[in-house]
């Protein structure tokens, strides 16, 4: 057997050939968890097409305090736009493995079944989806931040999800929806990351069946008073190819006014027994410019409505808020010499107070 120049007999080291040529069967490598920072996240969203519901999943293993079996938490959270918010609790059901595009490849099947299904214990929010990547992964990033703690990230937009949804608030129904999902493993703890602000959008066309005209990805990290720590960058894909990449050096960004305190909902519902603190508002508009050369790229994202994602804090009593908002995002870019724009749903994350914080060392 021959990889790249060197030949490699798979069979006389013992190896399986197939996950020799394609690596590990899961999105991680199956390494035990070394301490109780270390982490390994799953992240999904979605819009449906008639951008009426949305949907947010976070799936979790944390390394376990006395080295044994990783401590495992996953949350559903949907959302109505007549409706508001529902959310499962920190042990949503997962009657199968999620799906997700960093995996090997598995077998063709004509009619595949469902891949990627959530349940709270309750019976509802759930969703019982087919997931289909379009477009490629963008290369993952590492940040380095407080000594000895670090967080690799990788994003892919244009994921086509179709299935069954039921948030509980309206009937339940089948439909289709485009979103993101995001592989993130590293080890930290909450306050030191301080804050981030992370979102994505998808161009929604009236009947998707493959990769978004354009999606943009971006993500800011601010880690607890390190500035020369933080960490930007911009993404853009067209037709299910990454065409743009922007770094901090190149991004200004800015955020105006407060959303309304009526439009932020505290999830989930048992999130008050952890002693919730006042947190950081959530702006209005969050305003992203990039410049590359004769390039340019302008982000306008309107804030709608939010949910105050309560997670638990390893090294300090104040729980870590995380802010999922549904907005409209407006995008202008130029480049090659041609200007388009669209606008479109979006979701973005701002968390740990990251809209207080020193915006200028972007600018």
């Amino acid at each position: 057997m021959i990889v790249g120049p060197v030949g490699v007999d798979a069979g006389a080291a013992g190896l399986d050939p197939a996950r020799f040529l394609t690596g590990p069967p899961g999105p991680f490598p199956r390494v035990p968890l070394s301490d109780v920072l270390e982490r390994r996240w799953l992240h999904y969203a979605f819009v449906t097409a008639d951008e009426r519901q949305a949907l947010i999943a976070n799936l979790a293993a944390l390394g376990a305090e006395d080295g044994g079996e990783p401590i495992r938490t996953s949350v559903l959270l949907m959302y109505h736009r007549d409706h508001g918010w529902t959310c499962s609790q920190w042990h949503a059901h997962l009657p199968i493995e999620p799906w997700t595009s960093y995996r090997s490849p598995a077998p063709s099947i004509a009619v595949p079944p469902p891949d990627f299904a959530m349940q709270s214990l309750a019976g509802r929010p759930a969703v019982t989806l087919r997931l289909t990547s379009t477009t490629t992964p963008a290369p993952a990033g590492v940040s380095h931040f407080h000594r000895t703690n670090w967080k690799r990230w990788q994003a892919q937009p244009g994921v086509l999800a179709q299935g069954r949804w039921d948030d509980g608030m309206v009937p339940a129904r089948e439909t289709l929806a485009v979103g993101y999902h995001e592989r993130v493993l590293g080890r930290w703890a909450w306050p030191e990351m301080g804050g981030w602000v992370f979102g994505f959008c998808n161009q929604l066309a009236d009947n998707p069946e493959g990769a978004p005209r354009w999606a943009v990805v971006f993500a800011l990290l601010q880690p607890m008073d390190e500035a020369h720590d933080h960490t930007a960058m911009v993404m853009v894909w067209r037709r299910g190819r990454m065409v743009q990449f922007l770094p901090r050096r190149a991004l200004r960004v800015t955020v105006a006014g407060q959303l309304a305190r009526d439009r932020v909902t505290t999830t989930p519902r048992l999130a008050p027994l952890l002693g919730t603190f006042a947190t950081a508002p959530v702006p209005a508009v969050l305003c992203i410019d990039g410049y590359q050369g004769a390039d340019w790229i302008q982000l306008r994202f309107r804030c709608r409505d939010a949910a105050r994602l309560v997670v638990p804090s390893e090294t300090s009593l104040p729980p870590f808020s995380v802010h999922e908002v549904i907005g409209d995002m407006e995008m202008r870019i130029k480049m090659n010499g041609s200007t388009e724009s669209f606008a479109s749903p979006g979701i973005v994350e701002f968390a740990g107070g990251a809209a207080e914080r020193a915006w200028s060392a972007l600018r």
